[in-house]
């Protein structure tokens, strides 16, 4: 019921913005005597284009050119022709592919390190947070190692998903059949439940300032990158945002172009220290952090990003991936992945301004995973493998710690409640060694 009423909104939206359109070209034609069916039919090569282009150049026609974070949104997250919401996109067969569909040494190596941080500050019931959780790969590997340490008595999982579709994926892969969908109109609540083949409990959310208070742990593997950001450039007249416009040049396509705009946005950008003259950031990502912030400050807990980027030194980064090829970000959206490396620096600078939380890192991915002894793992696992499996458990563990790869493009970077500071420097955090030497 959910669906259908949001199709019927935006296809009433879409056609209101056709009308009003018509309306507009109308007025113009009569006032310079030329027929309304002459200026339509500038307008008449979009027909054959897709729904979205469709929505984003009448919504671009009618209230000018929008942000790339406004862009970025649609494009990925539209409820009925976003990115996201319709598809598959992960594996080979999709756009790109993530370290837990490449290795499960990845997820298990992840689980060691939540159990030991865990157990070193906490001994209750807790809730597993992820955000973005894709095809549930890395959450169900590691459930199968909580099993292992019998802990699933202990934890409830929370998964913060907005894609219809990569839910019920998730559930499938995560849950028995006795998943309940609850009525997407209750606010600030979970919009399905389901539990585990162990008994744990999952719920569906569509927003991180839904889930429920109490001692958290939080997993966020390239979550980040999508989310939206607004890109400036600096020229000699000062800051320029970057907005997304129709490309005017190129009606056969399905194509867009960027532009200079002098927006209220560009007041606000701190320059003071600023070396580069084009950054990028997303206002979504810092409130998402200082949520993060305030629930394991108030409440307990701790969290582990991992993603590709850097430490506030890059800067154009955002770029689209089709088929695991990048191309044009611009050129017929939503059928590539739209993301931008993630500035650790940003995410950190929100998260401590409160002064109630530590981080750690970034570090690199390789680094990371070595200190955690993945490599011990490996040959354990070696012990009982074919010559198939070892083949294949080399090929993934050369892909995700791969130097001049994913070992290095991947940072990891984790927050904990300021007031175990004290504690972590006789019992530090593992996987930041090379980070606290050096500072």
């Amino acid at each position: 019921m959910f669906g259908i009423t949001n199709k019927l909104f935006f296809k009433k939206l879409y056609y209101s913005q056709i009308q009003r359109l018509k309306n507009q070209l109308y007025i113009s034609a009569s006032t310079n005597n030329i027929s309304e069916q002459n200026v339509l039919s500038k307008h008449s090569l979009i027909n054959n284009k897709s729904e979205l282009y469709k929505y984003l150049y009448f919504k671009i026609k009618l209230s000018g050119p929008i942000s790339v974070a406004n862009y970025m949104k649609q494009v990925l997250t539209h409820p009925t022709n976003g990115y996201y919401m319709n598809k598959d996109v992960f594996g080979e067969k999709g756009d790109y592919i993530t370290s837990p569909e490449i290795s499960q040494l990845f997820g298990e190596m992840i689980s060691v390190w939540i159990i030991n941080e865990y157990k070193k500050i906490h001994n209750k019931p807790f809730q597993l947070v992820e955000l973005g959780p894709g095809r549930g790969t890395l959450i169900k590997d590691i459930l199968r190692i909580f099993h292992q340490f019998g802990m699933c008595d202990q934890l409830s999982l929370h998964l913060i998903e907005v894609s219809p579709f990569l839910s019920e994926i998730q559930e499938k892969n995560l849950c028995l059949s006795n998943v309940q969908k609850n009525d997407p109109s209750s606010l600030g609540k979970h919009y399905k439940t389901g539990v585990t083949a162990d008994n744990v409990k999952v719920f569906w959310y569509k927003s991180i300032f839904d889930i429920p208070k109490g001692f958290s742990i939080f997993i966020a593997h390239e979550f980040f990158d999508v989310l939206p950001i607004q890109k400036f450039q600096k020229t000699k007249d000062g800051w320029f945002e970057i907005l997304v416009d129709i490309d005017e040049t190129d009606k056969n396509n399905e194509k867009f172009r960027f532009i200079l705009s002098k927006t209220l946005s560009c007041d606000r950008i701190r320059t003071k220290n600023e070396q580069r003259d084009h950054i990028e950031f997303s206002l979504e990502a810092m409130l998402i952090i200082q949520n993060i912030s305030s629930v394991i400050t108030e409440n307990g807990g701790f969290a582990l990003i991992i993603d590709y980027g850097h430490n506030g030194d890059k800067t154009d980064t955002f770029r689209a991936f089709r088929q695991h090829q990048q191309c044009d970000p611009l050129l017929k959206p939503g059928t590539a992945d739209l993301t931008a490396d993630v500035d650790f620096a940003f995410l950190k600078q929100a998260a401590l301004e409160s002064n109630k939380v530590l981080c750690f890192g970034p570090v690199n991915q390789n680094d990371f995973l070595k200190e955690l002894c993945i490599d011990i793992r490996l040959l354990n696992l070696f012990k009982n493998s074919s010559i198939e499996q070892k083949k294949q458990l080399e090929l993934g563990y050369n892909k995700i710690m791969d130097p001049k790869g994913m070992g290095t493009c991947f940072k990891v970077v984790s927050m904990f409640p300021y007031v175990l500071k004290d504690y972590f420097e006789k019992f530090p955090v593992h996987g930041f060694q090379s980070y606290v030497t050096k500072k």
